[in-house]
């Protein structure tokens, strides 16, 4: 049965719209990973607020020494009682809970793959050893860092209850496989965060 005219234009405008907005997003993608060009060192800034964090690209499967260690994110949080006192949780395995979401899940989600290690990246990449920002993108992975933390605990705890979280990384070596003659010290390293407050901002809509 044949549309009237009207719902036909407005599909017409719907796909017309989802085609540039598929172009646009792809454009910028393909400018990031480009080699530096006129048209990206012209509008760097723009294409970095598009890009970060959620379409951050790299190439660490293809490195000629691709990653060989574990790493895990762990958050506690500190949290305010009905009685007005605080107190601080225990450290809770956040990279732990998305293995378990991908362990016989044949169709796990990015969310669960790629979120947290992509924030994590994302937040070492823009600090330096003494976990300070390098600028504004280090200011906004810790905000971003912070969103997770709050979206995974605080309908566990209570949002409105959260006055600051802390983060840290657990770090070890793969070990190698057997038939390697090659020694590595597989003991876990701790990269441990500073306390950040959580203010209303730092709460998703989902974890209210």
């Amino acid at each position: 049965m044949a549309l009237p005219l009207l719902p036909k234009l407005l599909l017409v405008v719907a796909a017309a719209a989802v085609a540039v907005a598929v172009t646009a997003h792809l454009g910028a993608v393909f400018l990031h990973v480009a080699p530096s060009n006129t048209l990206s060192r012209q509008h760097d800034e723009t294409l970095d607020d598009y890009i970060y964090p959620e379409f951050e690209q790299n190439w660490k499967l293809f490195a000629p020494n691709p990653l060989q260690q574990n790493v895990a994110v762990h958050a506690r949080a500190e949290i305010r009682d009905e009685d007005g006192s605080l107190r601080r949780t225990g450290w809770v395995d956040l990279t732990a809970m998305d293995a378990e979401s991908i362990r016989g899940n044949p169709f796990p989600s990015h969310t669960n793959q790629n979120e947290l290690r992509r924030a994590w990246d994302f937040f070492t990449g823009s600090h330096d050893d003494d976990n300070l920002p390098n600028g504004s993108r280090g200011e906004m992975s810790e905000s971003y860092l912070k969103r997770i933390v709050m979206l995974r605990l605080g309908p566990r705890l209570g949002a409105d209850r959260v006055t600051k979280v802390q983060l840290r990384s657990a770090r070890s070596t793969v070990e190698p496989p057997p038939w390697s003659k090659e020694s590595v010290n597989t003991e876990t390293r701790y990269r441990v965060l500073p306390w950040w407050p959580v203010v209303s901002a730092d709460i998703p809509e989902a974890a209210r």
